[in-house]
């Protein structure tokens, strides 16, 4: 154990349980609530880790260092932030307030420094892994320092989550010495007890996964009584019992608590020996001592992960839920509330006032000083000043897309152009893949740039003749492979999609997956991008398109849920220039200040480029690009005012484009708009509607009031998609796409089946022409 005032220490802790007690406690007690409805907090989830979290922050850690603490404890973690000097008074009484403190630690919204948003349970733990890798990448790319330890706080039960194991098998994770788990053992969870003993199989699987353990499990008092005579028999019995019943035996008291915990099996008069010369309150102390309330405990287990720097650390810290509150050990107290009576009590106890429950400590005195100390170790450099990146909006040398090509192709060969036109862009850019970079049109990218790992693997296949990816591996290379799990796919874009913000070092992050599994990343994507990453995901193939390969991997909902995630913005072209143009625009808007992410939705359909009709001359073609990165563009205008607008999305586009040619020939003059962003037009239209203000010229571009007509518009998706189109102008709409499950076939198949055929479009287009109009 480090030299240090435990005492000192203990006051601390002390301070800290009151104040993440009383944040709870005055948000639902004390503030207003005009609802009525309970604000909520968890006080009991927060006590039993103030002891781990005060002796990291007053003692262990450094200004490098990053923290992910479990998200029912944030107000620990604020609460020693204001011990700290980093937290200002007004905000204690703000947790759960608009405008105030956050529920759960939020790096992009709460006001005082926090490492990690850990809000979605498992995925902020594993944050702390991805930023070791996204770390160790800038180091090695550009030179940047490594970095300190990446440490994680994790709930037992939060182990619960999937999330959490993808991370830990991963191949490159079992070298990451600078990762640190601490595991708030407190055997609950939510609704109940843990069941069983869970820590044994929890310990082997971090085992197999490679991880060095430390276990915190018994506190100095306990260890004491393990050397009385007849201590082996006590400690074997605490070993063995189940978590309920150990639960159980908290809620015990007076002289039947010492009966429960002799049992009755043959080590019973041993231990009734052991407790002989403890009075019953004494025997209540000695149960409740466990190491992850014992502060000299805790502080020699973080020295002795330090020295541990081949592989990650977990230390298992045995806890108590509600430590030191009236609800200790309850397995209801997840979200009890102390009662004003109770609230009053715990102040004595610890030695504050209820009458100024703010109260820091004075700065003179041995506390304030330590807290001092403590805020300047941790004061971090400011990170430097990003530098700018200078995407071009088209690359320099301009390629003709005359051949038939889908977008997915597009994307591989985009990368290997961007190396070739815009080096000093290119070598920001580092892809990722869950195992499907071949399959997703990486191939040539890889071959260029090579594949990143923590240590150089070499290709024992380079040279076979028929090996079409280099699979060399080193500290230099720009892709990063791993396993087919697609939440460790955003956990990672995620950090990498950070490092602007954290060490002044932007990176151009694009993972690619399968569209049809965006929906199972889709709520870490989601949190990644809450908590401040910017990066690029690329969803391909997609849709029914992929006909042959049925109904598992063909994607439906993709264009809607895209649309609807908040900092991001969703993209669905149809052709080779067009995502040309608006992943220079996407990767324009990574690594800085207001960035943010997005969401390509491609496709394995080749499509006739001539299609495009992209203008020739430089002025037509800017402004088509310009319009492309708007949102869209008219493919097509009638040379009057048009009886029919059809708008086609990505793949579909040849099929309306061939409704339009069967409608023209019959005489019905109709208007052709290509989308490349449906959620681009449709921020325009709440922009025009009063909400959230956004660009509006792309309405009047693709729209024009003067071209007003009854619209059919086609997605390779579901159809409500783009049934906003409607409230442009208040005109009859047709939205066609697909709204069941797919099957095997060809595109022809498929698409005549879900009515995205050329005849099912122009027969919706006939239904709106002989119906009302408006």
């Amino acid at each position: 154990m480090p030299r240090v005032d435990l005492a000192l220490l203990d006051s601390i802790q002390r301070r800290v349980l009151w104040l993440a007690t009383s944040q709870v406690h005055h948000a639902n007690h004390v503030r207003p609530n005009g609802s009525g409805l309970k604000v909520g907090g968890h006080q009991a989830s927060s006590a039993s880790t103030v002891s781990i979290l005060t002796a990291l922050y007053l003692h262990h850690l450094d200004a490098a260092d990053r923290v992910a603490v479990k998200p029912h404890a944030s107000p620990v973690v604020h609460a020693i932030n204001y011990l700290l000097g980093r937290l200002d008074r007004r905000h204690l009484s703000e947790l759960r307030a608009y405008g105030g403190l956050q529920s759960y630690p939020s790096r992009s919204k709460d006001p005082d420094p926090i490492d990690f948003s850990t809000g979605s349970v498992g995925i902020g733990a594993t944050a702390s892994i991805w930023s070791a890798l996204a770390a160790r990448y800038a180091a090695s790319r550009f030179g940047t320092e490594a970095g300190g330890r990446h440490v994680a706080l994790v709930g037992d039960a939060e182990l619960d989550e999937g999330a959490v194991w993808e991370a830990l098998v991963d191949p490159m994770v079992p070298r990451l010495g600078e990762v640190l788990w601490i595991v708030d053992l407190n055997r609950q969870s939510l609704d109940r007890v843990v069941p069983h003993i869970a820590a044994g199989r929890i310990g082997a699987m971090f085992a197999a996964a490679g991880w060095h353990a430390i276990t915190v499990k018994y506190g100095s008092r306990l260890r004491a009584l393990f050397e009385q005579q007849g201590g082996d028999a006590l400690r074997h019995r605490l070993d063995d019992m189940p978590n309920e019943e150990f639960q159980h035996l908290l809620r015990t008291t007076g002289p039947e608590l010492r009966v429960a915990v002799a049992g009755s099996g043959r080590r019973r008069r041993s231990i009734l020996r052991v407790l002989a010369d403890l009075d019953d309150d004494g025997v209540a102390a000695a149960l409740r001592d466990l190491g992850g309330h014992d502060l000299a405990d805790l502080l020699g287990a973080f020295a002795a992960a330090d020295e541990v720097t081949d592989r990650p650390t977990v230390i298992y810290a045995y806890t108590l839920k509600a430590w030191r509150l009236p609800t200790e050990g309850h397995p209801g107290n997840h979200s009890a509330l102390l009662s004003p009576a109770q609230w009053r009590d715990l102040a004595g106890s610890l030695g504050a006032d209820a009458d100024d429950p703010w109260q820091p400590f004075p700065p003179d005195s041995a506390e304030g000083r330590a807290c001092a100390a403590a805020a300047e170790r941790l004061r971090p450099a400011p990170p430097p000043v990003p530098p700018a990146i200078a995407v071009p909006a088209e690359l320099a040398t301009t390629r003709r897309h005359r051949t038939r090509e889908s977008t997915q192709q597009t994307l591989g060969r985009f990368l290997l152009a961007l190396a070739r036109e815009a080096p000093s862009v290119a070598e920001r850019v580092v892809t990722v893949s869950p195992d499907v970079a071949s399959s997703t049109n990486l191939g040539g990218w890889i071959n260029k740039v090579g594949i990143w790992n923590t240590r150089q693997r070499a290709d024992w296949f380079s040279g076979d003749t028929e090996a079409l990816i280099h699979w060399a591996e080193s500290d230099t290379g720009q892709h990063v492979e791993l396993g087919i799990a697609e939440v460790n796919l955003v956990g990672l874009l995620s950090e990498l999609g950070a490092t602007w913000s954290r060490i002044g070092q932007p990176l151009l992050p694009i993972g690619t997956i399968y569209d049809a599994f965006v929906t199972r990343a889709l709520e870490p994507w989601s949190f990644g991008i809450y908590a401040g990453g910017q990066s690029i995901l690329v969803g391909t193939p997609s849709g029914v398109a992929l006909a042959s390969e049925g109904g598992a991997h063909q994607s439906v909902i993709t264009p809607s849920i895209s649309m609807e995630q908040p900092g991001c913005t969703a993209w669905e072209p149809a052709f080779a220039q067009d995502l040309e143009w608006t992943l220079l625009a996407a990767l324009g808007a990574l690594g800085r200040p207001g960035g943010t992410s997005s969401y390509f939705r491609l496709s394995t359909r080749p499509i006739d480029q001539e299609l495009a009709a992209t203008p020739d001359d430089p002025t037509g073609r800017e402004r088509r690009r310009r319009q492309a990165v708007a949102g869209g563009y008219a493919l097509r205008r009638a040379p009057t005012a048009p009886d029919i607008v059809l708008v086609g999305v990505g793949s579909v586009v040849p099929e309306v484009l061939g409704a339009a040619d069967q409608l023209s020939r019959v005489g019905v003059p109709n208007d052709v708009i290509c989308l490349t962003s449906p959620d681009l037009v449709f921020r325009a239209l709440r922009s025009r509607q009063g909400f959230r203000p956004a660009p509006e010229d792309v309405l009047d571009d693709l729209f024009p009031a003067g071209r007003a007509a009854p619209l059919v518009a086609a997605v390779d998706g579901h159809p409500h998609t783009l049934a906003f189109l409607a409230a442009i102008h208040g005109t009859a709409t047709t939205p066609l796409g697909v709204d069941d499950f797919g099957q095997s076939g060809d595109i022809a198949d498929l698409y005549a089946h879900f009515g995205l055929d050329v005849a099912t479009i122009t027969g919706a287009a006939w239904d709106l022409l002989d119906g009302p109009r408006r």
